[in-house]
């Protein structure tokens, strides 16, 4: 091709002279056209697609094996065996091929791999719990890793200082604190892989997700730092370059939020417009997510953040804006790409370490790794949280505190990074990536598959999976207002107080700007619950009846959408209800206030609505043919759906 092109910008072909004629083209008239073909193979043509979903197909297969034996995957966490599968088919292309090929690059895991991963995270993240545990979570991402990379790049400084590593490991204290920046980062997608398989505590998964999730700032800052600091050289970084090393702490992070908020807002705004074509909801929440991490990449800030905050920040305005089935095409498609991305990571894991021409092995650097990122993650895990709980309500107990240690996975995104050093910066480069490797297989493997032993035998607090009930949220909310209440009674304006302000600033300005009316006015709870009962006690009639001729002998209730309800007059819609109940129109048109207009549609839309006791008591034959016998009070309906 190159060759090909020469000529055509005007440059003379390699050892070609003057006097040479010119190649004589295979369409030129001196020659015979080519004959019709029946068959042409055009490998290149598709290699790189073709490629790709070949990938996912044998990922996908691997995943129905692997489930295929209840007692494999209750003992071996997925992720374990998607990496020795990666071994394996590593292995045989290096047996084929003689070389080892379709390595996990780090372009391709950055842009493309990681991204739905950490969307998903962040869009399906209970963000109460999030942010209840936000201060612990700060506080382990932040200080915790930075304790962890200093603490292990100057221990394993120390230890080639005292002769336990060998000499040909050409790196100084400024090497050893990049390697540290590195491998001391918690890794979202290992630490996601693992303990969704675990189901500790809710509030014990949170810290360590968060933990994971919010050291990217971190991370990123240590390794352009430091990394900038190799290429400087030691004798060139003045005090100015320490200060805009912890600047930059807060432009990364920071910067990397706001950038999430801003598309968080924005796709919150451009779905409540979307009401006539529902078709492109699905495609905005995936684009626009997906515009906020590249534009945080591109602007050198923190990806992962920018796409969590992002996540985190629409997910309430969007599910109130866009149809249910717009939100059941996000949720599995969100799910989907990133079962395909983690799976397809862990297979690349296995499959790279199998090429031995880019690491180089060193018993006593990677022996040290191993015992200094255990040794420093547990002793400031300990540390940490016994500052921690002088100021939390519910204390982290020793028992979180050794799952919180032991849980510290490594993944693919150290394995990205050591694989960008700049090997004529860096001559230990190979000897970082061997021990990267070695780390991430043992967190990978041997912690992952002695976790789940391990919270089982300390009777760590299991998850529960269940949806809190409408009196369980009731009483929650409660509390809330009261321990607001007590907070500014004191004087004291705590979290719970901070957090009734931001509830009441974004139910006056927030919901009323990015929700559609309908969405923001109708209660989804109530509504909910009503639309659950009326197709049940459709169900349930039609089931105990059994001799329902025709349409007309089973009267329900319309059931108009909840975006229809606000944007339409309330006459005409109790006038299609075709209620049996006898409503009083002028109440409701005379109501002046948005508040008692919006109790008045909900008590005559359940009133009406709920045909039927839910209840049903023994009723005296003296009564059993009064007329009022059939129908329901509001005071019943509205207890029932309060208690449901």
């Amino acid at each position: 091709m190159l060759r090909a092109a020469l000529p055509l910008l005007g440059l003379p072909l390699a050892g070609a002279g003057a006097t040479e004629e010119p190649t004589q083209e295979p369409g030129s008239p001196g020659e015979p056209p080519p004959g019709l073909a029946l068959f042409r193979w055009q490998w290149h043509e598709v290699e790189a697609p073709y490629l790709v979903a070949l990938w996912i197909l044998v990922a996908s297969l691997a995943k129905i094996v692997f489930h295929l034996s209840r007692k494999v995957t209750s003992l071996v966490p997925e992720s374990c065996l998607l990496i020795l599968l990666g071994l394996v088919l590593g292995g045989i292309v290096l047996a084929v091929a003689k070389k080892a090929e379709y390595q996990l690059e780090p372009g391709t895991f950055f842009l493309f791999l990681l991204p739905p991963i950490v969307l998903d995270s962040g869009y399906f993240m209970p963000s109460r719990l999030f942010f209840d545990n936000l201060g612990a979570i700060l506080t382990y991402a932040v200080v915790g890793t930075l304790w962890n990379a200093f603490t292990t790049g100057a221990a394993l400084w120390g230890l080639q200082q005292a002769g336990l590593v060998a000499p040909r490991v050409q790196a100084g204290l400024l090497d050893f604190l990049l390697f540290g920046s590195l491998i001391s980062a918690v890794d979202p997608v290992a630490v996601l892989a693992v303990f969704e398989e675990v189901h500790v505590n809710e509030t014990l998964f949170i810290i360590v997700f968060g933990e994971s999730l919010l050291n990217d700032a971190v991370t990123v800052v240590l390794y352009k730092v430091c990394n900038s600091f190799v290429e400087m050289g030691s004798a060139n970084v003045q005090a100015t370059d320490y200060l805009k090393g912890v600047a930059s702490l807060f432009v990364v992070s920071l910067g990397g939020a706001a950038v999430g908020l801003v598309f968080a807002f924005l796709l919150a705004l451009t779905t409540r417009f979307t009401k006539r074509v529902r078709i492109i909801e699905p495609l905005l929440v995936f684009l626009l997510a997906y515009a906020a991490y590249l534009t945080a990449e591109m602007a050198s800030l923190s990806a992962i953040l920018a796409v969590t905050m992002c996540g985190l920040g629409c997910k309430k305005y969007v599910e109130a804006n866009i149809s249910h089935k717009s939100r059941t095409a996000v949720k599995y498609t969100m799910k989907t790409l990133a079962s395909c991305a983690e799976t397809i990571i862990f297979m690349l894991l296995g499959i790279s370490a199998v090429d031995s021409s880019k690491w180089a092995w060193d018993s006593g650097l990677v022996l040290g790794t191993l015992f200094f990122i255990l040794f420093f993650r547990a002793l400031g895990v300990v540390l940490q949280t016994w500052v921690l709980n002088q100021f939390r309500l519910v204390p982290l107990d020793k028992i979180d505190q050794v799952v919180m240690s032991y849980g510290g996975l490594r993944g693919a995104v150290a394995f990205a990074l050591v694989i960008l050093l700049d090997r004529t910066k860096i001559p230990a480069k190979d000897y970082f990536v061997a021990t990267t490797i070695v780390v991430v297989f043992f967190t990978v493997i041997v912690q992952g598959l002695t976790i789940k032993p391990l919270v089982k035998w300390l009777k760590v607090k299991r998850s529960e999976h269940h949806k809190p009930t409408l009196n369980q949220e009731l009483h929650e909310h409660t509390f809330d207002h009261i321990l607001a209440a007590v907070e500014d009674v004191v004087g004291h304006h705590g979290y719970h107080y901070w957090r009734d302000r931001w509830e009441q600033f974004d139910k006056k300005y927030l919901s009323q700007l990015l929700m559609r009316r309908s969405a923001y006015r109708i209660r989804d709870q109530i509504w909910d619950v009503y639309y659950r009962l009326n197709i049940r006690d459709a169900i349930s009639f039609v089931d105990q009846g059994g001799h329902v001729l025709s349409s007309t002998g089973l009267t329900l209730p319309s059931m108009p959408s909840r975006n229809s309800v606000a944007e339409t007059s309330v006459t005409n819609l109790l006038r299609e209800s075709g209620s049996g109940a006898c409503l009083d129109l002028q109440v409701i048109d005379t109501v002046r206030s948005g508040r008692d207009r919006e109790d008045a549609v909900m008590h005559h839309l359940l009133c009406g609505g709920l045909y039927k006791p839910r209840y049903r008591p023994r009723i005296p034959p003296a009564l059993a043919h009064h007329p009022e016998a059939p129908y329901c009070s509001y005071s019943q309906a509205t207890h029932h759906v309060f208690l449901s």
